[in-house]
């Protein structure tokens, strides 16, 4: 694939610096490390190796990749990893695609309590999805599922959501069957709405008397209780936004999605058009326009740029891609396979076909001539620049 003539890392590396000058003190350490990382990433400063083709002799430099996860250039491999072991979780059966948003009171508060709002998301969809799926008058069974935090609009903007990829039934609450959702639909979205709002906001409550949200610069007034109180209360009478797509067209197709949504980052190179002193115009999509007309361009300062693009910077160590019930690590293997043993063996073929793969099976990185097709060795490693320290 062609590399872009543009990419995040350009901007940084030639308006990065004077950026963190202008707001030197207003940066967090990680969003420091990401800048530095993608300014660095397939560059010199990371070194790389020499590689030559064996049929053409044709020698080419192939700089290391910074591995940051906020690096628009170093998702695709890390996603291949995921997929390939995440084949062997599907199950020959539909899959659902369940999307938690949060209002915009409580994505303002988000931004600068990251981890723990964040974390109370992950927490109150998994605990929404589950409680309803067990409730008998809609499921009656044990569900898992995978959780992928966004943080970002199409046009860079904060809006924190989680997408669920949901497996259309579960495991009967005595272990001892399948218990399929009905065709083409999953749970009803009112209710998961109503007990997403309550189960959300009771445990920002507690988290706000136990004193961990913090509140500086436009929020300092939300330290008062009675403030805050005022800010949620009106939130506990809208309608919060949950929505549940149609299903798959197959494991395959959940594959496919995944590909694309696992290990997005907040802008893809590809979607940059232009860059001058000034300004960055960007491709997005405008959800609210009518299909035809959603495919706009829109225009940034340098400043506004880097500064959104800084926002979906996660807190170090967050994990944004979490499983739950059956799917949860400690439980995978055993639960997986009881259920492969309940469901009957005609279901695969209903759904499109299973998913096979070879257990431990690694992706293979070969590197391909771009001048006659041939294979390309590695000749030569070039170390990287040593990193200067300040002394301690």
């Amino acid at each position: 694939m062609d590399r872009p003539s543009l990419e995040v890392a350009d901007i940084f590396r030639t308006h990065g610096g004077a950026w963190r000058r202008a707001h030197v003190g207003h940066v967090s350490l990680g969003q420091l490390k990401a800048m530095s990382a993608i300014e660095r990433c397939r560059s010199a400063a990371l070194g790389g190796h020499v590689l030559r083709c064996r049929d053409c002799a044709t020698e080419r430099i192939a700089y290391n990749s910074c591995r940051n996860r906020h690096c628009p250039k170093c998702q695709a491999r890390a996603a291949r990893r995921w997929l390939n072991a995440r084949e062997q979780d599907l199950l020959p059966v539909e899959y659902y695609h369940v999307v938690f948003t949060l209002p915009a009171a409580i994505a303002d508060i988000a931004l600068q309590n990251k981890a723990v709002v964040y974390g109370l998301l992950f927490k109150a969809t998994a605990a929404t999805l589950r409680t309803i799926a067990g409730d008998r008058r809609h499921l009656g069974a044990d569900i898992g599922f995978t959780a992928v935090l966004h943080t970002w609009g199409s046009a860079l903007t904060h809006h924190p959501h989680l997408h669920c990829i949901v497996p259309g039934g579960g495991l009967s609450l005595d272990e001892h069957q399948w218990v399929p959702c009905r065709r083409g639909f999953f749970l009803p979205v009112r209710v998961l709405s109503k007990l997403f709002r309550r189960l959300f906001l009771t445990q920002l409550d507690a988290a706000y008397r136990d004193g961990q949200l913090a509140f500086h610069g436009r929020l300092k007034a939300l330290a008062d209780g009675q403030a805050f109180a005022d800010v949620i209360a009106p939130l506990r009478q809208r309608d919060w936004f949950v929505y549940a797509k149609r299903p798959f067209a197959g494991p395959k197709a959940v594959l496919r999605y995944l590909s694309r949504y696992t290990h997005r980052v907040a802008i893809s190179n590809r979607r940059l058009v232009a860059c001058d002193d000034q300004r960055v115009t960007f491709k997005w999509k405008d959800y609210r326009a009518k299909a035809a007309r959603r495919d706009k361009t829109m225009q940034l300062t340098i400043d506004d740029f880097i500064g959104r693009f800084l926002l979906h910077i996660l807190p170090s160590g967050f994990h944004r891609i979490r499983h739950y019930g059956w799917l949860a690590n400690a439980s995978r293997r055993a639960k997986l396979c009881q259920l492969r043993a309940l469901l009957k063996p005609g279901d695969a073929d209903a759904m499109g076909g299973s998913v096979t793969v070879e257990p431990g099976a690694e992706v293979c990185v070969e590197y391909r001539c771009p001048d006659c097709g041939g294979r390309m060795v590695i000749v030569a490693t070039l170390d990287r620049t040593p990193w200067v320290r300040a002394p301690p």
